[in-house]
């Protein structure tokens, strides 16, 4: 049974943010000294959460042709389970509520999944070019809106956004018409990014991939959904503590917990 936390009485108070909007980073792995703890439980700041949320998966770029460690069943296959079966893990973000009622866990997230292979994807992209091939991928499934959760996954050996060496793993952010993740290829930075560190080296991408999947949830504006006062969603509050691997209908893939406010810590499960 989910435990929900309405965003009115009993619930963490309100919180009335300006209506404004900033990219928000997964750091790498060990680039903190130690746990962070939160400044308090996550609080509403006034902006959407999902509720009827639906990751639509863009490969992008004719690098994506090639695909010798099967990343894009992975991901496809992760995505495809989380909110079906006896799968949990997505039933904690049920507590976190707007105006008009619950995030969207517990219900099948998976979109769908396009290959954009027209073209190479860029060596070096800017966030203006992530976000986008996020519109493009939009266009191409015929969806908007802050339910929608666009993944740009770009092919090894690319660096968006200055990936590897900018010290993050992947960060989501709104551009206007979609919640919107640069998900590079994170094999590449290795264990900094969660390779082999709960079952193989894609371990990083569901990792990864479904922290921000949870934050976009929450966050979907990036900035004026769930946070703490210290701007930290509710993946940051987790990052890299208590991987475990996730039994999914589709598979079994790495996770990270995710802040609760129902037991004032991280959980996997609800």
């Amino acid at each position: 049974m989910a435990l929900a936390v309405p965003a009115t009485a009993g619930a963490a108070p309100t919180v009335h943010q300006p209506v404004t909007h900033h990219k928000i980073v997964m750091h790498r792995a060990g680039s903190h000294a130690a746990p962070r703890v939160p400044n308090s439980n996550l609080q509403w700041g006034g902006g959407p959460v999902e509720h009827n949320t639906k990751v639509y998966l863009v490969f992008w770029g004719s690098q994506w042709d090639s695909d010798a460690n099967s990343v894009q069943s992975y991901l496809t296959d992760y995505f495809s389970g989380l909110g079906t079966g006896s799968e949990r893990w997505t039933n904690v973000m049920t507590q976190y509520t707007d105006n008009s009622g619950n995030a969207s866990s517990g219900n099948p997230v998976f979109g769908g999944s396009w290959v954009d292979n027209g073209a190479a994807a860029p060596s070096s992209s800017t966030q203006s070019d992530i976000s986008a091939e996020a519109n493009r991928g939009a266009g191409h499934f015929g969806v908007s809106g802050a339910d929608t959760d666009i993944f740009v996954v770009s092919p090894s050996g690319t660096s968006p956004d200055g990936f590897p060496n900018s010290g993050f793993c992947a960060w989501h952010d709104w551009n206007g018409n979609v919640a919107y993740t640069n998900m590079p290829y994170v094999i590449d930075a290795g264990s900094g990014c969660g390779s082999n560190s709960v079952q193989d080296q894609r371990d990083g991408f569901s990792i990864v991939g479904g922290h921000e999947f949870a934050e976009a949830e929450t966050d979907p504006l990036a900035g004026n959904g769930w946070v703490d006062s210290g701007g930290q969603e509710n993946g940051d509050l987790c990052a890299w503590q208590g991987l475990t691997a996730l039994s999914e209908s589709t598979g079994s893939f790495a996770v990270q917990p995710t802040w609760s406010n129902a037991v004032n810590g991280c959980a996997t499960s609800a």
